[in-house]
């Protein structure tokens, strides 16, 4: 049965429906190829899919689930909600003109963990940032934004800060270079540690 963790987001979810798809397609003997070609997909598309890389369409995980012989009717309705609740955007989509692709992963990953390490060698970790701390290093890092585009910059990140409070939320294990004490910009100064974590 599937088992997803409270708080777990469609990042987690995606990834979690692409193990079960790959894991039911490998106990059947059917390659990818084939499968693809039973959802007028591409090989790649199925991996894709089984990687969690992609949003899924329901007519497609029901074909699947119909060659992979899942007629235990529990299990193709939990993955089938599965499908609904991975194409659920998370939080971080309505900052999608500001954020990489790579880095929505990233975010849904951190919202899902138990534990974040980081070392961090230029700047105070952006978990552990104030909002004027990261706003002096948005401004740097992107000298012709818009000042609109530095407050979303901003935004996404004190809301990210979030999850450190919030209960379950993940331990955070920061080391920070002690260069970043003393220095005469904002982006330099001990005070750029946020006061919440």
């Amino acid at each position: 049965m599937i088992s997803i963790e409270p708080g777990s987001g469609p990042t987690v979810r995606r990834i979690l429906l692409g193990t079960q798809l790959r894991r039911l397609r490998e106990s059947k003997g059917i390659t990818r190829e084939e499968a693809g070609y039973r959802i007028r997909a591409s090989e790649s598309k199925i991996s894709r899919m089984e990687l969690g890389r992609v949003g899924f369409k329901e007519r497609d995980v029901v074909d699947l689930l119909a060659m992979y012989g899942v007629d235990d009717e529990r299990e193709r309705d939990a993955l089938l909600a599965l499908v609904r609740e991975a194409n659920a955007p998370g939080w971080w989509h309505q900052y999608a003109d500001v954020l990489p692709d790579w880095f929505q992963t990233y975010v849904g990953l951190e919202e899902a963990a138990s534990v974040l390490r980081v070392y961090e060698v230029q700047f105070v970790p952006g978990l552990l940032q104030t909002a004027s701390y990261a706003r002096a290093v948005m401004a740097r890092g992107w000298p012709a934004a818009a000042e609109e585009e530095i407050e979303r910059r901003v935004s996404i990140r004190i809301t990210r800060q979030e999850l450190l409070t919030k209960q379950g939320g993940p331990r955070l294990w920061a080391v920070v270079d002690e260069r970043h004490c003393g220095g005469r910009s904002a982006a330099g100064r001990c005070s750029g540690l946020s006061s919440s974590t």
